[in-house]
C-alpha cells in the first residue's frame, strides 16, 4: 500500500467522518503530497508506516527555508493529524511528529474596515451595469451578515428567510447556522432578484443559487476578489482587502458597538469561541472607555 492509498483514504475519512470541506481536505493533502515530493527528489524510499521522526525532521527542516513559521506551523499540525489517523486505523503504532514542536507564531490580524471605507467601496459601485446591482447586493451581504467568501458564493434563494429575519448559511464541515438579515441587506437583494436576476439567462443547476455571473452561472471566489481589489483601487485604498475583510469587519463593528463575543460566536459559525477571539484586537481607548462605562467603581 503506496503514499497514494493511504491519501485516499484519509480523504474519505476527513470527508465521510470528519466532514470537512473540499478546501479543508485539499489543504490537508497538500501537505502530505509534499513531503512526498521531498522523499522522491531526495530518494527516500520508505513507506507512511514506517517513515520515522528523523526522516520527517529532516522535512520539516528543509520546508522551513521556504516558508514562514505560520506555513509551517500548518504543515506541521496537518502531517501530525495525517499520522494520527493511521494510528487510529491501526496501520502504525506512534506519531513521528509526536515530540515536534510548531514554531512560534503569534496572532496575524487581518485590516479592519471602518464603516466610512465599506460605505466608500459601496458608493463606488456602477450601478448602471446591472453587473453594479448584483456587487451592491452581494457586498452588502458579505458585510451585513459576516459571510465568507465560500457561503456567499454558494447562497441559494431558499435560504432566505426574509419575513423572520435570518438567512440560512451552510459553513464549514456543512454545518448550517441562522444570521440575521437587517432591513438594507434585504432592500438590495430584492432590488437585484426583481430587476436583474429575473432577465438573466440561468443555466440548469444554478436556479436557486442567489448570485450569478452574466451567464447565468454561480459566482467564483476570485471573482469576488476580483471585485473588491477593484472597488478598492476605485478608491485609493491604500489597504490589502479581501472578502475576509468584510468579515472580520463585521465582527469588529459588532464588539466596539456592544455585542458579547457568543453573540458573534454563534453568527459567525466559529466551533470554538478562541477563534472568535482572534477579533477582539481593540485599541486602549476602547476599552477605557468600557472600563469608564462599567466597571463599578469608575
Amino acid at each position: 500500500m503506496k503514499w497514494e492509498s493511504y491519501l485516499k483514504s484519509y480523504q474519505s475519512y476527513l470527508k465521510i467522518e470528519r466532514g470537512l470541506s473540499k478546501n479543508t481536505i485539499d489543504n490537508y493533502s497538500f501537505d502530505i503530497e509534499r513531503l512526498c515530493l521531498f522523499l522522491n527528489q531526495n530518494s527516500i524510499q520508505v513507506s507512511p508506516i514506517v517513515i520515522n521522526e528523523e526522516t520527517v525532521q529532516q522535512f520539516i527542516y528543509a520546508v522551513s527555508k521556504e516558508v514562514n513559521p505560520r506555513s509551517q506551523a500548518r504543515i506541521i499540525s496537518g502531517l501530525k493529524s495525517f499520522f494520527s489517523y493511521l494510528i487510529f486505523e491501526d496501520f502504525r503504532n506512534d506519531n513521528p511528529l509526536e515530540l515536534m514542536e510548531s514554531p512560534k507564531t503569534g496572532r496575524k490580524l487581518p485590516d479592519t474596515l471602518a464603516v466610512e471605507e465599506i460605505d466608500a467601496l459601496i458608493s463606488a459601485i456602477d450601478l448602471s451595469s446591472n453587473e453594479g446591482e448584483r456587487n451592491r447586493a452581494l457586498l452588502e451581504t458579505l458585510y451585513g451578515c459576516g459571510l465568507r467568501v465560500s457561503e456567499l458564493v454558494a447562497l441559494k434563494i431558499s435560504d432566505l428567510f426574509f419575513e423572520e429575519g435570518f438567512i440560512k448559511i451552510t459553513g464549514k464541515g456543512n454545518k448550517q447556522r441562522f444570521v440575521p438579515v437587517g432591513d438594507l441587506t434585504q432592500k438590495y437583494i430584492g432590488i437585484y432578484r426583481n430587476e436583474v436576476r429575473v432577465h438573466l439567462n440561468i443555466q440548469k443547476g444554478f436556479e436557486d443559487t442567489l448570485f450569478l455571473n452574466r451567464r447565468g452561472r454561480q459566482l467564483t471566489r476570485a471573482m469576488i476578489f476580483t471585485i473588491i481589489k477593484d472597488l478598492a483601487v476605485k478608491i485609493n485604498l491604500n489597504k490589502k482587502i479581501s472578502p475576509h475583510t468584510f468579515r472580520h469587519s463585521f465582527a469588529t463593528h459588532l464588539l466596539e458597538n456592544g455585542a458579547d463575543l457568543r453573540s458573534i460566536q454563534l453568527m459567525l459559525g466559529h466551533e470554538s469561541i478562541t477563534t472568535t477571539e482572534i477579533y477582539v484586537h481593540l485599541d486602549r481607548k476602547f476599552l477605557t472607555e468600557v472600563m469608564n462605562t462599567y466597571h463599578p467603581r469608575k
